[in-house]
């Protein structure tokens, strides 16, 4: 009996061991990806408050646009960088050969946990009759795309009506026309709006039916409309609400 209680001991304290090392490895992942992030946004300005000169705007977008190509002489999967001023979503863009590699990646293609901001594999971001896909993780410690959820209160959506994404050369403003809740749907399920495969808006017809759709399921009138022409993009966190919960804001080039 005494051999028998030493053994289990023993196993309890390898397996208490083995817990710690994977909750300190967690961490540590977390934290490098914490400060990588940190450090690629001190490159980027932010607007200074209450200064109407358009030579600050044109001084952001010639840093930012600088960042960009640094990011992608070190990776050509960096395709630009989205920011929403006065949150925390401020990272570069990513786009792989398949939208499972950048899930648990950052842009130096290490393992992590935060993965990257990514756009959907059959997106394209400079086809102007498209719907750009754009998938994030909702962290609990409010990184990557987790201040997306704020959007479920139309006050914070007032507040932070417009998505910036860049490019090597180009600065895109897009104004949110809806935000809705919805999940991802079984395969056998029939007569669902599947809104993560509407990339490709070629015609009137579907570029139509993806506003309207996604206007069905809204939370709130945000009043603005959006029309054929109009390159949309479409930013995607998961969200707790439901199984497979996701939260859903549509947004419209505007500039």
């Amino acid at each position: 009996m005494k051999i028998k209680k030493k053994y289990v001991i023993i196993a309890l304290i390898i397996v208490l061991g083995l817990l710690i090392s994977g909750f300190s490895y967690f961490t540590y992942l977390n934290f490098r990806d914490k400060k990588i992030n940190d450090t690629l946004q001190e490159n980027i300005p932010s607007p200074k408050i209450n200064n109407n000169n358009d030579n600050n705007e044109t001084d952001i977008n010639q840093a930012v646009f600088q960042t960009v190509k640094d990011l992608q002489a070190e990776n050509e999967d960096v395709k630009g960088w989205i920011k929403i001023n006065d949150t925390n979503i401020n990272y570069p863009l990513l786009q792989g050969i398949d939208n499972d590699y950048y899930l648990n990646r950052n842009y130096q293609k290490e393992y992590s946990n935060y993965g990257s901001i990514f756009i959907d594999k059959d997106s394209n971001l400079d086809n102007v009759n498209s719907n750009v896909i754009i998938y994030g993780h909702s962290m609990k410690d409010k990184e990557m795309f987790q201040n997306l959820l704020n959007y479920a209160d139309k006050e914070y959506y007032e507040n932070h009506k417009i998505i910036e994404i860049y490019t090597n050369n180009e600065a895109r403003k897009y104004e949110i026309v809806t935000v809705f809740k919805s999940r991802v749907f079984y395969q056998d399920e029939q007569n669902v709006f599947r809104y993560y495969y509407c990339y490709d808006l070629s015609s009137e017809e579907k570029y139509n039916d993806y506003i309207n759709n996604s206007k069905n399921l809204e939370l709130y009138s945000t009043g603005v409309e959006a029309h054929f022409g109009e390159q949309l993009i479409t930013l995607i966190t998961c969200e707790y609400s439901q199984d497979n919960g996701r939260m859903v804001v549509v947004a419209k080039k505007i500039a």
